[in-house]
């Protein structure tokens, strides 16, 4: 897969600005945990319409994340548009259908969970920087989660009434990928809960 590379030294793009307040879950432990909502139901999931370029902004501007994970200033770049197709070919089929059409992978099976080592959590599918093993924590649900984004202007919060209860999606602010989504059960110091799925995510060791 062709990545490109947004680094300090390597520059790349998105949209700075506040995130949308994240949505108080209120369907139980089980609903609060993420654990309710996997399956990568490839047959069952409506298909999403991939994002043409004529849809929402031209541009994004991002976050530019150095080798040690600290922010190094921002970039405004053209937002990655691609087509069905061309995410078909690049992307895995479990990454297709997880960052296309925000299908979940089961728990407990991602090969992310368990990593320990320091460094860059990037987009599997731009290369985006997202997170860092630094805000990286055992939530005990069976995805990778971590306390914070690398950069806020990095991700997008959208409201997801897709199921029983409305919680907050986060996707990647350069291409638009479905990341997995953020609750507010999280550890200190910010509370939050960001509940990923492994093959969304291409990690970096530093």
């Amino acid at each position: 897969m062709q990545h490109l590379g947004i680094t300090a030294d390597a520059p790349i793009s998105a949209e700075s600005g506040s995130l949308s307040r994240r949505l108080f879950i209120f369907g139980g432990a089980a609903a609060a945990s993420g654990l309710a909502f996997f399956s990568l139901r490839r047959g069952t999931v409506a298909p999403a319409e991939p994002l043409r370029a004529d849809e929402g902004p031209r541009e994004v501007t991002i976050a530019l994340i150095g080798a040690d994970g600290s922010k190094k200033g921002t970039q405004t770049l053209p937002r990655l548009i691609r087509t069905d197709t061309e995410w078909r070919r690049l992307l895995s089929r479990d990454a297709y259908w997880v960052m296309r059409h925000a299908d979940t992978e089961r728990p407990f099976t991602g090969a992310l969970l368990h990593e320990e080592r320091r460094g860059i959590f990037r987009c599997a599918g731009c290369d985006l920087p997202l997170f860092s093993s630094r805000a990286k924590f055992d939530s005990g649900t069976g995805w990778p989660s971590f306390w914070e984004a690398i950069a806020p202007e990095n991700i997008v919060e959208t409201p997801d009434g897709s199921e029983m209860v409305v919680r907050t999606a986060v996707s990647c602010r350069l291409c638009d990928g479905h990341l997995g989504h953020v609750f507010d059960d999280g550890p200190k110091p910010t509370g939050l809960r960001f509940c990923m799925n492994s093959v969304a995510l291409r990690f970096l060791p530093s």
